[in-house]
This record gives C-alpha cells, sequence and structure tokens, in this order.
C-alpha cells in the first residue's frame, strides 16, 4: 500500500487519552516503536513522503507522547510511541513512558502490526530485546526494522543484519534494511501494510 495522505491526528500523554483518541476511528492500526534517536521521525517522514510530519528532534527523548496519524483517510492509523532508553530523563520519566509503551501494546485492540526499529550500526540493546518480549507476551505480528543502512556499506549491512538476527533470535527475512535517505526498503514495507490491510 503506497501512503498518499497523511495527516496528524493528536498527541496523547495516557492510556485513557488514546483510548479517547482512538474511537474516532475505525481502521486498523500500526505502530513504530524503537529506543531515542533511533530514526523513526525519519521512517515516518520516508513512508509517508512528508518530511517534517513526525518532528524529529536533535535532542534524543523528546517524543514522550503517543502521536497519533491518520493514513490514507482513515484506511490506516498509525502511533508513534515514545521512544525508550533515554538514559539522560529522570528515572520517574523513564517509568512513566515504559508504562505507557507497555499499557498501549497490551491494551490496544486496534493494533495490527508493530514496526520495532533497532539502528543498523549497533548491536541491539538490552531494552530492544525486552520490547520484542512484550510483542511476543501479548501475541503482536511484528516486523524489525534496521534504520540508517546508507551509513554502511553492503558487505557491513550484511554482517549488521547477522548481528541483529542473532541478537533478537528473529530470522533474517523478517528483518528490514531501511534507509529514510535512499528509501531502501520503503517497498517492503508497503507490502507489509498491503497484508495489514488484507487480514483485517
Amino acid at each position: 500500500m503506497k501512503i498518499v495522505s497523511a495527516e496528524f491526528i493528536t498527541s496523547v500523554a495516557t492510556l485513557s487519552g488514546y483510548f479517547e483518541a482512538s474511537a474516532v476511528y475505525d481502521c486498523p492500526e500500526i505502530c513504530v516503536v524503537g529506543r531515542s534517536n533511533v530514526g523513526k521521525s525519519t521512517f515516518i517522514n520516508c513512508m509517508t513522503g512528508r518530511k517534517k510530519l513526525a518532528k524529529a528532534s536533535v535532542t534524543p527523548g523528546r517524543t514522550r507522547l503517543i502521536n497519533l496519524f491518520d493514513i490514507n483517510d482513515k484506511t490506516l492509523a498509525l502511533a508513534d510511541l515514545p521512544g525508550y532508553g533515554y538514559a539522560a530523563a529522570p528515572k520517574h520519566e523513564r517509568d512513566k513512558w515504559a508504562e505507557l509503551i507497555e499499557g498501549y501494546l497490551r491494551s490496544s485492540r486496534k493494533l495490527k502490526r508493530v514496526f520495532a526499529l533497532v539502528d543498523i550500526r549497533h548491536e541491539p540493546t538490552a531494552l530492544d530485546k525486552q520490547m520484542l518480549k512484550y510483542l511476543y507476551a501479548y501475541n503482536i505480528p511484528f516486523n524489525v526494522v534496521v534504520t540508517k543502512a546508507d551509513k554502511l556499506s553492503r558487505s557491513q549491512i550484511s554482517r549488521a543484519v547477522g548481528t541483529v538476527s542473532t541478537a533478537l533470535a528473529v530470522g533474517r527475512d523478517d528483518i528490514i534494511v531501511f534507509s529514510g535517505v535512499s528509501g531502501l526498503g520503503k517497498d517492503k514495507i508497503e507490502s507489509v501494510l498491503d497484508s495489514v490491510l488484507a487480514s483485517d
């Protein structure tokens, strides 16, 4: 599915706020998760063709809300979850984000697919592994998307995918190599969106 329109709906800071906001649409929901500064905003902007739809921050850990977007006039909804693992944030704030993220994954009835973003240049963190445990525990279909592939050579990409595959215990074929700069992997994401709509 090619995304031809994308509009910001609202930002919410609580689960109750999410349920209230998501009541206005009745379509499948996808979400984007990943650690702070992994490239979630770049991913969303590349996929939607809107350079400033999701606002990237130069300061990691600034996204503290669930941001909701309408895709193709209520064909899909997209939830951008707070980035996790920003060590400089106070512990009570990090706990609050973790509670919001897990609460959303546990209780959203519209969520059909998660894109779990991992920086291809670094081995997955303990929090990346924890995120996948959540997804398995709540039986949520997901794809691992390795971002910033334009920073590596082809041979480096192949080695890095192997590292991610081993660290997260997912098959290489379940990992989508992505670059928001070149658009690499965009067609594979669009195929996943087709499968989400077909299975709804």
